[in-house]
């Protein structure tokens, strides 16, 4: 909720990504920075999931691009990724070549720490945490 309309509000929930699984945004804005929630596989519109650790990255990625942009940012402005792997020892150097095509070229490359985790809120492989700049 927006109090004031004549001021952005610091929330941002995007059509163009999948419904929030619970009672919170996609992404929060705090000064310059934008915190994305966990962000998943899932389509939009089908709710879908991607099958495969590709795929999946894949459309992790579209989606967390899709926010930002809706945000005000981009994927050249991330700052930091958290990644959350349910089979890390299965899926690692396949989810870091896809990773590798989004964010290897660009010119301010993110920090990132990769966490194997024994399961997310539905049955997906890959969630990623996003920091990222806006307005910079």
């Amino acid at each position: 909720m927006n109090p004031d309309p004549k001021k952005p509000s610091p929330f941002t929930v995007s059509s163009r990504a999948p419904r929030p699984l619970g009672p919170y945004p996609h992404a929060r804005r705090v000064g310059n920075l934008l915190f994305l929630s966990g962000i998943g596989p899932r389509h939009r519109e089908t709710e879908q999931i991607p099958e495969g650790i590709e795929a999946q990255t894949r459309s992790c990625i579209e989606n967390v691009k899709a926010i930002l942009e809706d945000s005000g940012s981009s994927l050249e402005k991330v700052i930091d990724v958290t990644v959350f792997l349910t089979n890390i020892d299965r899926d690692f150097t396949a989810f870091n070549r896809v990773y590798g095509e989004y964010f290897e070229t660009l010119q301010s490359r993110p920090t990132r720490t990769t966490v194997g985790v024994v399961a997310l809120p539905v049955p997906i492989s890959v969630e990623l945490k996003i920091i990222a700049e806006i307005g910079t």
